[in-house]
Order: structure tokens, then sequence, then C-alpha cells
């Protein structure tokens, strides 16, 4: 994602966030079997300018701190597409990728130093393996799809963390992945799919951008997700290409697809899911949910 414009100052609501939470991060519990089996979880994820935003800021923590702190985390970010699956390299502080351009340069600067993820990797590695291994990229490190909302939901970069590759689009197959993964939740792993609810940034004007001023296609789009969210309703979900607002919410379907890997990982999607931020941000809609 980029900005039409850089910024004077860089990241002043993330640094009175960091001020006031740090405190409250250490004292995070921990996930247990007590708990059950973690939610699975779809966020849009913003870029550089969530530093910026103390609402977004806020929405991000106070979700983190609604669930048990996960044992270790797995995202399918909308920012790589690769196939066959892929994992991204397992070993600790692997650095994060700058994937953007035109922000104030603070933000190329910031790291995410997460432990060791070896042992993620073995756990993902037999659930998805199918005659050959998984490979594991040596040099692939977190995307801004990662790094950005867990540098403020999980700001002591203390819980290891590994992405996975999307090698496809097809949501029956990104389901059946996500079904594949599942197991993952009853030992605590915070499985979580990274995009944006609409992200039609080539269609956005610059009053639009600056002011969020939300287009008719957004609210449209974002409108539809939630009705068949509300339902659980996978299949009218996988028919988004049929909406007519698409082809402006997302010209290109990255952003979208990941949230198929979390309702293939939810447990029980009769009763829907539970939506965990609404909003718009640069005319495009936040939605955010969590399964069970």
């Amino acid at each position: 994602m980029a900005s039409t414009t850089n910024q004077s100052v860089g990241g002043q609501a993330f640094d009175r966030f960091m001020s006031d939470v740090v405190p409250a991060a250490s004292e995070h519990r921990l996930w247990t079997p007590a708990d059950g089996a973690m939610p699975a979880i779809f966020l849009s994820h913003g870029a550089p300018p969530v530093f910026d935003d103390p609402l977004w800021i806020e929405q991000f923590w106070n979700w983190s701190q609604a669930l048990p702190k996960p044992t270790a985390i797995l995202v399918v970010s909308a920012h790589w597409e690769q196939a066959p699956l892929r994992l991204s390299a397992t070993g600790a502080s692997t650095p994060v990728i700058y994937d953007f351009g035109g922000f104030h340069p603070r933000f190329y600067e910031m790291t995410y130093n997460t432990p060791d993820a070896s042992a993620l990797g073995e756990q993902v590695a037999g659930l998805l393996a199918k005659g050959d291994p998984l490979a594991i990229d040596p040099v692939r490190g977190l995307d801004h799809g990662a790094w950005v909302p867990l540098k403020i939901m999980y700001p002591d970069a203390d819980v290891p963390v590994l992405q996975l590759s999307i090698p496809t689009h097809d949501p029956s197959q990104l389901f059946a992945i996500g079904q594949q993964l599942k197991g993952l939740r009853d030992e605590g792993v915070l499985i979580m799919g990274s995009g944006f609810m609409t992200h039609g940034l080539p269609f956005l004007t610059p009053q639009q951008f600056q002011f969020n001023e939300v287009p008719a296609w957004s609210s449209e789009f974002d409108h539809w997700a939630e009705g068949a969210l509300a339902t659980g309703d996978v299949d009218e979900l996988a028919r988004f290409g049929e909406v007519p607002s698409v082809r402006f919410a997302h010209p290109t379907v990255e952003h979208f697809t990941p949230l198929f890997v979390t309702l293939g990982a939810a447990s029980d999607l009769s009763s829907g899911v539970k939506t965990t931020i609404e909003g718009y941000r640069f005319g495009l809609s936040k939605r955010s949910f969590q399964v069970a």
C-alpha cells in the first residue's frame, strides 16, 4: 500500500500507546487448555498509517486483550501470493518486510523481533504436507500484513509468528486449508487471515482518502459481506466475484480471500461470526471478525 504524501511526524499515536500499554502487555494471560480452542481471526490490516490512528490502535489492542495470549501465531497475508504452499523463515528475529512506499522514514526502521517459530513450522508442516515436505523460505520475513497489526496487538513481540503463503484464490481450496489447520487452535495457536474488507485504492479520490469519505462501492460491498458473515454463509461469500461493487472494492482479490482460511478453521459457523472491528479508514472498510 502506498501513501500519496509523507507525514511530517510518523507514529506519534503509536508512541503514546506504547507508553500507556507496555505494563499491561507484560501481564497478558497466556492461553491454557482450559480456555478451549483459540479463536481464528480475520483482520483488515491497514498499513503504516495505523500507527498514526489512535482509534484503530485501540481497536486492535482491545481485541488482543479480550483473548488469551496465543502460544504462537500463523498468518495468511494478502501480501504473500505463492504456490505451492510455503512457510516463512522460522528462526528468531526474522526481519520484517517494508512492502510499502511513500511513508515517513521512521516506518522503515521499525522492527518486530519475534522468537524462534520452528516448533510451529513443524506443526503446520505435519498438518499440510502431502507427500512432499512443506517448503520453508529461509529468507522470507514478515510482511506488513503481519507485523503492522501484531506490533500493536502483541507489542512485546514475545509470541512466535510464521506466515503461510496464499497458493490460490479459490475459496474452496483456501477453506480446505483452514480446515486442515483447525487443530492448531486446540494448541493455543492464533490463525490469522490478514487482508482488508474493501481495498479499492485505485478508485479512491484524494478527498476520500484524506477525509475518510466512504464511496458507495465500499459501503455496498461491506454491507453485503456483513450480511453473509452474520449467518456464516460461506457459499454466499464464495460468490464475491458476482457482487456488483466487487470490481471497485477488490480490483484484485488478494485482500479478500484470506478470510476463507479463517472461516475454514472455524469449529461452527452456524451462528455466524463475531464482528470485532467496524467502520472505515481512507474510505475502506476495516471490518474484522473472529470465529470460534
